[in-house]
This record gives C-alpha cells, structure tokens and sequence, in this order.
C-alpha cells in the first residue's frame, strides 16, 4: 500500500495516531574538488582545519548556516514532509584526504514522526553551498554520496550509531 497515495491522488501521510518518540536521523554528502583548488583553499594550513577560505569567505561556516537554515525548511520545499519540532541540529564540515569534504548533518526532534527529509535536506544544502562558496574556482567540483547513515526512533532503526550524534 502506498501511504501517500489516496483515491488516486497525493497525500499528507495523518501522523495523529503514531507515538512521540525521540527521534534522530543523520544524513552524509561528499563534496569532491579537483586537487589544485582544494590545495588553493587549505593554504599554508594542515589538514586539520576548522574552517577552509574561499573567494566568498569562510566555506565551512557559511555551508554550516545554510544547512541548518535548509534542515528547518525541509516542510517548505518537499510537499509531502510535516513541519516538525525540532530539538537540535548539528552539522560538521570534514576534510577527506587531500580533495574532498565529508558533511555530516544530525537532525533530532521528539515528535510523531522521523527527521530523515530534515537530515538529508540539511547535508545537500550544507554541500550546495560548499559548491557555490567555491564556484569560482573551477566548476569541476561534485556534490555526490548523498545518503540516510542513521535513524532511530519510531518504529525502525537504520545505519551505525557509530555516526549519530
């Protein structure tokens, strides 16, 4: 049975008769540069940076920002999601090696229904922006791995604790 689909057409799953729980999703987006402009942006630092900066300033910061402002949006852009309650929202910004970034974002909420969209939405705008902070560089870079790593709550688990935060 498909649970957004009534008499043909779509609709908002009733959420009114499910449990509050406490529930938690984290979600993953790689961002892949080429290697002369991910060298360009660490400069003279480690790989252990906070923060790398590009040509529109500090790209972890502002990518950090826009994911959770995209996270609490979710409701707005994808017509199916409920507006929720949200109890917090993490996202770190990872170097990967000598060219990527690894976006993790963790979205928890105690309500009736999971943060799945909120965590996946929060990830692909925090790695969008990573894109548009350093655009300017080259147009070779590639959001990719867009992927659910962890959800509890509710009626099903899925992924590593290991990941949740």
């Amino acid at each position: 049975m498909l649970s957004h689909i009534e008499n043909g057409l779509p609709t908002m799953v009733d959420v009114g008769g499910k449990a509050v729980t406490r529930r938690t999703a984290t979600a993953r987006a790689v961002v892949d540069f080429p290697r002369e402009v991910f060298a360009q942006l660490l400069g003279e630092g480690s790989k252990e940076v906070s923060d790398l900066v590009g040509p529109k300033g500090p790209v972890f910061a502002t990518a950090v920002v826009a994911g959770i402002q995209g996270a609490k949006r979710t409701s707005e852009l994808i017509p199916m999601c409920h507006p929720l309650p949200i109890d917090g929202i993490e996202i770190t910004c990872k170097v990967l090696g000598d060219h990527e970034v690894e976006v993790l974002c963790t979205v928890k909420t105690t309500h009736k229904t999971g943060v799945e969209m909120e965590a996946l939405t929060g990830a692909s705008i925090a790695a969008l922006t990573l894109y548009d902070m350093t655009k300017t560089l080259s147009h070779e870079i590639v959001v990719r791995q867009l992927e659910l790593v962890h959800k509890s709550g509710g009626k099903s688990d899925h992924g590593s604790a290991d990941v949740a935060r």
